[in-house]
């Protein structure tokens, strides 16, 4: 475990509370809120599988994640500030992305807790009012930085998609209204599954002086084991999702205005099942599984282009934010023993400019 002696940057999180905001889960908790049991069983009852499977356990979509949460994930870390990106607000059309920004700046951050650094809001390049929901979004938050807009649909069907087309970042409209996002100066946060990751290379040269960050390590879906129909079922499936990652992870690094965020290798998506044992990874077994792709993302993106996100609180479901923080700590010194304030600081401070 290193002793860091900074303060990190986290440039991934997520706020919610479906209590008080128009969350996909608002309806469930006003009915069921003081009855965790019943709560669950209608949330599993009217969500689709695939949902369920990507998530993992449903109190991580019906309990409220604030400030004050997140200060008590991070243990003993020191946080000097946090990034937080879109957490699928639920009136998501059109100009209705907007009320999420301004609440997330009417949360509590602050030196009791934690300082907000900078929101990636959410808005979809498609929309014929694009380009006046961002100048919106400016006008909402000063820390406005930049739009995140999931692509993430898998081949396989079984798999939860979180965009309404396979091919979004390919799509003429989306590529039309993406200038605009380079016009303002603003950051893309690309999410995909490992098998979309073509679309954003293709994406990132059509835009080259547009920085673009690549979330989590581009989600290899059933890496660890069996998810979907058929995806990671077999030893050899799952190696060759490890390979098709790894050549296409290399191709992307050499697009010099994308980055990627060290972030969201624990969703239950990626095939683990710790939740399903009831128990938390260990430091150890985080490392274990964490190593091999921390190492080839270093060796092709270098130290200058990763950054550490916790994805808090997806990802803790499986692991702890301090398993995490040990373990990923440990594997960037194995790789590069200078590497750790980079990763774990300035870069997220140089790409979102806080």
């Amino acid at each position: 475990m290193q002793q860091l002696d900074f303060a990190i940057i986290d440039a991934h999180i997520h706020q919610w509370n479906p209590y008080t905001t128009p969350h996909a889960a608002a309806l469930a908790v006003k009915l069921l809120g003081k009855h965790p049991y019943l709560l669950d069983k209608m949330v599993r009852m009217v969500n689709a599988d695939d949902l369920i499977e990507t998530v993992g356990l449903t109190n991580h979509v019906t309990a409220p994640y604030l400030p004050e949460n997140y200060v008590q994930d991070i243990g003993h870390y020191q946080v000097e500030q946090v990034v937080h990106v879109e957490a699928g607000w639920h009136k998501n059309k059109g100009k209705g992305v907007i009320d999420e920004t301004h609440f997330i700046e009417s949360l509590p951050f602050n030196v009791e807790t934690v300082k907000l650094g900078g929101i990636v809001a959410t808005a979809d390049p498609r929309d014929s009012n694009f380009k006046k929901i961002l100048q919106l979004h400016k006008k909402a938050s000063p820390r406005f930085k930049g739009i995140r807009k999931m692509a993430a649909v898998h081949e396989d069907k079984e798999i939860r998609a979180w965009a309404d087309e396979p091919h979004l970042y390919c799509n003429k409209k989306f590529l039309k209204g993406f200038e605009a996002i380079a016009q303002n100066n603003l950051t893309f946060d690309a999410w995909v599954y490992s098998t979309q990751l073509s679309d954003v290379i293709a994406l990132a040269k059509q835009f080259p002086e547009t920085s673009i960050v690549l979330d989590h390590f581009g989600t290899p879906a059933g890496l660890f084991g069996h998810v979907g129909a058929l995806t990671g079922l077999t030893k050899v499936a799952r190696e060759n999702i490890l390979v098709r990652w790894q050549e296409d992870i290399a191709e992307l690094a050499s697009c010099p205005n994308v980055y990627t965020k060290m972030s969201g290798l624990f969703m239950p998506v990626l095939g683990h099942q710790f939740h399903k044992q009831n128990r938390l990874a260990s430091k150890q077994e985080v490392y274990d599984l964490a190593f091999p792709l921390i190492s080839h993302v270093l060796q092709h993106f270098g130290s200058y282009r990763v950054m550490f996100a916790s994805n808090f609180p997806m990802d803790k479901v499986s692991t702890s934010l301090v398993n995490i923080i040990d373990a990923f700590s440990d594997a960037v010194v194995a790789c590069d023993a200078s590497a750790l304030e980079r990763i774990f600081h300035h870069n997220a401070k140089q790409f979102y400019r806080l």
